[in-house]
């Protein structure tokens, strides 16, 4: 029996985005917002090289999530797939490895199944995925105003859940945003707020649950402890159970067994 499928973030905020799935011979990122030189200094904290890398997913345009794949790409000629909608960002379409998914159709990279599914968000096309060894599954949501019964379909009965819970309500409106972004962040293509990612939570089949992992908290707009709290009320567990995906330190390597 081979090793279990595992998954890992380089970081995870408003500053940058990565995450590691891994599973048999393939090692996929999700995402890259760090420069060529972070990307590698944080694969290596994980033990990992860039030359590992299977494939780069991408879930959407933005800069914090795709700012460092063409340097990155160019450099190790890592393939990337981004749905049609996504691809047409000036900066994706001269990617020479750039290949295409559906966004309703899931697929195969190497040993790994990746099953998208389109989110609401302020972006082309974004899309958000369940990755799984045919066996464990491993949903991960971030970047979405709100839920919809989609996504719950999708992300219900996974082995472990990597959850958006971006702001505090009270923090955010009461906070240095201007009017617009306020709007803009809490608004329904935009971040889930820790209430929402809870009441989200609340609606899934969690029996099979072994990690939930709350991820891209607002540096100004939250905090961990408040994160943390809302999970822990729908499980019904201890809050430090809840991992945090933080934006410097990343989460360390977490197998699903």
């Amino acid at each position: 029996m081979g090793n279990p499928m595992r998954f890992a973030s380089l970081g995870s905020g408003s500053q940058g985005n990565g995450t590691l799935i891994e599973y048999g011979q393939t090692c996929l990122l999700l995402d890259c917002g760090f420069t060529v030189a972070e990307t590698e200094q944080r694969l290596a904290r994980l033990g990992r090289r860039a030359e590992d890398l299977t494939a780069i997913v991408i879930t959407h345009e933005h800069g914090d999530h795709i700012s460092g794949i063409g340097p990155l790409t160019k450099k190790y000629n890592v393939p990337v797939w981004a749905t049609p909608g996504t691809a047409l960002h000036h900066y994706l379409r001269k990617l020479p490895t750039l290949r295409l998914f559906n966004s309703h159709q899931p697929f195969s990279i190497g040993d790994l199944e990746v099953h998208p599914f389109p989110v609401p968000h302020d972006a082309r096309e974004p899309t958000h995925f369940v990755f799984s060894d045919g066996a464990k599954r491993l949903g991960i949501l971030t970047d979405v105003g709100a839920s919809t019964p989609h996504i719950e379909r999708c992300l219900t009965a996974c082995d472990a859940l990597m959850l958006e819970s971006n702001h505090d309500t009270e923090m955010l409106a009461n906070g240095e945003y201007s009017r617009k972004l306020k709007k803009r962040v809490g608004g329904t293509y935009g971040h889930l707020s820790n209430h929402q990612a809870a009441g989200l939570l609340a609606n899934l089949d969690c029996s099979r649950l072994q990690h939930l992992v709350a991820m891209h908290l607002s540096a100004k707009n939250n905090t961990p402890d408040l994160a943390r709290a809302g999970f822990a009320k729908v499980l019904g567990c201890a809050s430090d159970w809840i991992a945090i995906a933080d934006q410097t330190a990343g989460l360390p390597w977490r197998e699903i067994l």
